[in-house]
């Protein structure tokens, strides 16, 4: 007997499941009373109206009388098109005062008895076959409608019969027309789904051949586990059931219209003009798995306990963050309290908290229970937010350090927290703070009478505010975290993991980095790699060979060689003609670039060295912009970004208006020095350029910009010009799947670590004692003489430090360092209640600040050295592969001990041994090609100059020396140096006019800036 595999087979088995498990009536499509050319079943509307609003409807029909169902349509129609269906949805309409729910969502609370009986009575209808045009016979294969408006589309295809969801897709694409009524974007139909046996996709608006699909498949191996893209085997159904028995259940989909759906709205300009644009965001299924996961622990669990969700960057946190808030803003537990008193968003992203404002005030929530805590406000405001009890705050973690102090009026109540990108630096001094903020006062105290008798007869009153700070390590019964980040270390996993039956820590959910690019959420920009080899050599230019310390020498040449004109030269020729070769066809020829420096100096001279190449070569198709902190002083200027930052109508551009700038047509290429390179969502970035060393997670962070979709991006381009392939690879592969915590750390090191402090005697038991009698002084009353008499104490203390011999005092202050270190992490993860302990560490913060800084010895190195020849070639093209299902690849350990290893003092040793250990290090490959002739030509110039050229350049600005009077001295002078060295110079005078302007161009500024300063 054969298996009975038809289309028609898998309509039918969807169509059972709803009906007879998902809340939805089966209805035939010839007994409804749909109307294609209203795009609406008119009847159930009215019906679902008089049984739920009997008295506003009869007030309506007073109104209108005999054309109420027509003046009810028209008014639907108006408020649709103005503000989309999902609005709609979620508040009504309004005609001439009388307010109309066109739907009952579910009451959070089932105390509700009367909004549950009007969400009971919507209409959900299953209909097969949907006839949606008047125009035409054609038909989707299963429509979901609710009181008779349709909002969810399935086009099904069978394997069986040699289709897929490829062809469901295709079938959107081509024969739905988007100007048909029920396709018009949110007017109707809110999703689309195109299903097979094994594979979900869905959209939220059809665009003909433009209609983007995203994935909607659970991964390989499951939801919130780690795998790749696709559907586990389903022992008791399709693969995809998962869509139709829990995404599609009636009370699932109504919670996701009203708790999940958004409407983004985005203003961009094109050219002159500013246009807006509207996306309808559905939850990808990783997004709703994971805060339905999230709230079903709760529920179960309470508060007091943290989490760790890995998702991938690029994969909608965001949105994820905020419907999360939502939710745990309106959980509660078997008796129908809520859980949570407040939920507090922690977030370093002006972006995020505009994203998390729009997306949270589009739900159905009370005017005044979303308190934004922005720049404007203060520390103070967020106290206030905190004891006013309002649902959701957002704020940042900087503004919790004073409210730590004195939050009093919040015993007895429950916090959510959610962190964004949760790192160390949340783990630190600040997170401490905030714990403390909402820690249930009550009931720590309580917990430290436990342990009074154990902490030298101290009394409470007296360490009142040491005591608070004590009891905010570790966890709290009336906190919990929710950590978000794609990208944990192992302190994160230490804080927020889940620990596991084998001593592991996990995260609770995951999306995979390898998950997220198998399904097209984002790019793999490791997918075309290209790194370039540097090497150079240098030359000792004095006669005197004088010993220098090898460190900074070291150090000081490595500076030199990297700021070296002829360095920055050769870089941004391959940058900028990379770029006009591969990044300018892109994205239809609208792809930008990022170039990543190591320092804000470098930033600056890149800045200028593109600004000048692309006048030299003519390139009208070009411009660069420059992002950096604060102001950086080079030869006595002081630039920033706005002085930097022009418009081609000569306007200087805010910091405030880069990101904007950028997007835009006018510009192509951004040079960031530590900024932009963590979360910075610009899809048209398709190509980057490193010049910096990435390593671990900053590698991660800073490539992952460029994994952002979007229509026309097909793929990204890194051109490295540090970091190896092999570097890479050892950054990325940790975070590829799932990143776990082998082992707990051992809480006793940090006693190892303060041993080793007392052994130096420098400070005793006494010291700290009289220290913290004057501090617990200083939070309940400080006068005049208090912080001198705590300074008078550190006195002998630094006394003895002084006697110390330098390199004891060197370790002495590795140590002090690391215990610092080791105790904030440490005591975030394990409530110790060592009151000595936490005092120490006090009274040693005080003492660090107190003990000189490390005098390190300036090495002049400009005026020793030469660059005598240097060398750029490319050494890796092609793919950086990472490793699929390799369980051991992201294992993080926790240290086994504390380190607080001394590193040698910097021997001396002389100027041309340090130069011989520099060049071995490279090749002895080079030909005279390599050789920079700029050294030489630059120095017979500046050495000796003549009077001559000091008077052109006394007498001219830099254009007209460089111009007009500087070429013939300069063509002499290459006819003097050639008569001296022909090999060297032949390539200077061969047919290559492009190097021949390179080098009189570089040695024109560079001489004109330098005797200028001398005349």
């Amino acid at each position: 007997m054969l298996v009975e595999n038809k289309e028609i087979r898998f309509e039918e088995d969807i169509e059972t499941h709803l009906t007879k498990f998902g809340g939805w009536i089966k209805e035939k499509f010839r007994d409804s009373h749909f109307d294609p050319s209203k795009g609406i079943d008119l009847e159930k509307l009215i019906t679902f109206i008089e049984k739920t609003q009997p008295k506003k409807w009869t007030r309506y029909q007073t109104i209108y009388r005999e054309d109420s169902k027509e003046k009810l349509l028209k008014r639907l129609e108006e408020e649709v098109s103005t503000h989309g269906m999902l609005h709609v949805l979620r508040n009504g309409i309004k005609d001439r005062g009388v307010n109309l729910k066109v739907a009952q969502f579910k009451p959070v609370s089932g105390l509700n008895d009367t909004l549950q009986e009007k969400y009971e009575a919507n209409i959900f209808t299953c209909t097969r076959q949907f006839a949606y045009s008047p125009n035409n016979n054609n038909t989707i294969d299963m429509v979901l409608s609710v009181n008779g408006i349709p909002l969810v589309a399935l086009e099904l295809k069978n394997q069986y019969t040699g289709q897929s969801v490829e062809n469901a897709k295709v079938q959107f694409q081509k024969d739905r027309d988007p100007k048909e009524l029920v396709f018009n974007f949110n007017r109707r139909f809110l999703v689309y789904f195109a299903v097979d046996h094994v594979d979900v996709y869905m959209t939220t608006r059809l665009s003909g051949k433009k209609t983007y699909f995203l994935p909607f498949n659970q991964g390989s191996n499951g939801p919130g586990i780690v795998g790749g893209k696709g559907n586990p085997a389903n022992d008791d159904g399709y693969p995809t059931s998962y869509l139709w028995e829990q995404v599609l259940q009636r009370d699932n989909l109504m919670d996701i219209i009203q708790r999940f759906m958004n409407l983004e709205i985005k203003k961009e300009k094109q050219g002159t003009r500013e246009i807006t644009k509207q996306t309808l965001i559905f939850p990808r299924y990783h997004q709703l798995d994971v805060v339905r996961k999230l709230i079903a622990d709760v529920k179960i669990n309470k508060s007091g306990k943290n989490y760790l969700i890995q998702h991938s960057a690029g994969s909608g946190k965001s949105n994820s963050i905020a419907w999360l808030a939502y939710h745990l803003a309106n959980v509660h537990d078997n008796d129908d309290q809520p859980i949570f008193t407040s939920t507090i968003i922690v977030t370093d992203r002006t972006v995020l908290d505009r994203q998390l404002q729009s997306t949270i005030m589009s739900f159905d929530h009370k005017v005044g229970q979303v308190e934004i805590i922005d720049d404007k406000k203060t520390s103070q405001d967020l106290k206030n937010a905190i004891n006013d009890g309002r649902k959701i705050i957002i704020t940042t973690l900087q503004k919790f350090p004073i409210i730590y102090q004195d939050i009093d009026e919040i015993s007895g109540q429950n916090f959510a927290v959610i962190v964004d990108e949760a790192h160390t630096s949340q783990t630190g001094d600040s997170a401490k703070k905030l714990k403390t903020a909402l820690a249930d006062k009550e009931a720590t105290l309580k917990e430290y009478q436990e342990i009074e008798e154990e902490i030298e007869n101290r009394t409470p009153d007296e360490q009142d505010k040491l005591v608070q700070t004590l009891v905010s390590q570790g966890q709290h019964s009336n906190l919990s975290f929710f950590a978000f980040t794609a990208t944990p270390k192992r302190e994160t996993l230490n804080m927020f993991g889940t620990k596991q039956a084998d001593e592991t820590f996990k995260p609770f959910h995951i999306y995979s980095m390898r998950q997220a690019i198998e399904e097209g959420f984002i790019l793999d920009v490791l997918k075309n790699y290209m790194t370039y080899k540097t090497s150079y050599r240098i030359a000792k230019e004095i006669e005197d060979n004088p010993e220098l310390p090898k460190t900074e020498a070291v150090r000081a040449i490595a500076r030199y060689q990297s700021f070296h004109p002829w360095v920055l030269r050769q870089k941004t020729e391959v940058m900028i003609e990379q770029f006009r070769s591969v990044t300018k066809s892109a994205i239809g020829g609208k792809a930008k670039a990022m170039v990543v420096t190591p320092s804000r100096l470098h930033a600056v001279r890149y800045m200028q060295e593109f600004k000048s190449y692309i006048e030299e070569k003519g390139y009208t198709d070009l411009d660069v912009l420059v992002a950096f902190s604060d102001s950086v002083e080079d030869d006595g200027e002081e630039y920033t970004e706005s002085k930097m930052n022009v418009t081609k109508d000569g306007e200087r551009i805010k910091e405030s208006q880069l990101k904007e700038a950028f997007h835009a047509e006018d510009f192509n290429i951004l040079i960031v020095a530590e900024k932009y390179q963590t979360g910075f969502d610009e899809p048209l970035l398709h190509t980057m350029f490193v010049d910096k060393r990435l390593k671990g997670v900053k590698a991660v962070q800073t490539l992952s910009r460029l994994n952002r979709t979007m229509f026309g991006k097909k793929d990204t381009f890194i051109l490295d010009f540090v970091n190896s392939e092999e570097e890479i690879v050892d950054a990325f592969q940790p975070f590829y799947e799932e990143t776990t915590l082998e082992n707990d750390i051992n809480i006793n090191l940090i006693y190892d670590a303060q041993s080793k402090l007392r052994k130096y005697n420098v400070y005793s038991q006494e010291d700290i004692n009289q220290v913290m009698v004057l501090v617990r002084k200083a939070q309940t009353k400080q006068d005049e003489r208090l912080l001198g008499r705590i300074s008078s104490v550190f006195k002998p203390v630094i006394n003895r430090y002084e006697e110390l011999l330098n390199d004891t005092q060197y370790e002495f202050r590795v140590t002090m360092r690391s215990f610092i270190k080791w105790y904030n992490y440490i005591s975030q993860l394990d409530r110790t209640f060592d009151m000595e302990l936490l005092e120490e560490s006090i009274f040693v913060s005080y003492l660090l600040s107190f003990i000189p800084k490390e005098q390190r010895e300036k090495v002049s190195i400009e005026d020793k050295v030469k660059l005598e020849y240097y060398k750029l070639q490319e050494n890796f093209s092609g793919e950086i592969s990472l490793i699929a299902e390799d369980s051991e690849s992201g294992r993080l350990t926790n240290p086994e001990e504390i380190n607080t290893g001394i590193k040698p003092p910097d021997d001396r040793d002389s100027l041309e041994e340090i130069i011989h250990r520099i060049n071995e290090r490279f090749p002895d490959d080079f030909t005279d090609s390599d050789r920079v002739l700029f050294e030489n030509l630059y120095r017979s110039f500046t050495n000796d100059p003549d009077q001559k050229l000091v008077n052109m350049v006394k007498n001219n600005d830099a254009q007209m020396f460089e111009r007009s009077l500087f070429p013939d001295v300069f063509q002499e002078k290459i006819m003097t140096e050639y008569s001296h060295n022909q090999k060297a110079y032949e390539k200077l005078l061969g047919s290559d006019e492009s190097y021949y302007r390179l080098v009189y161009s570089l040695l024109a500024k560079d001489l004109y800036k330098t005797l200028k300063t001398t005349v």
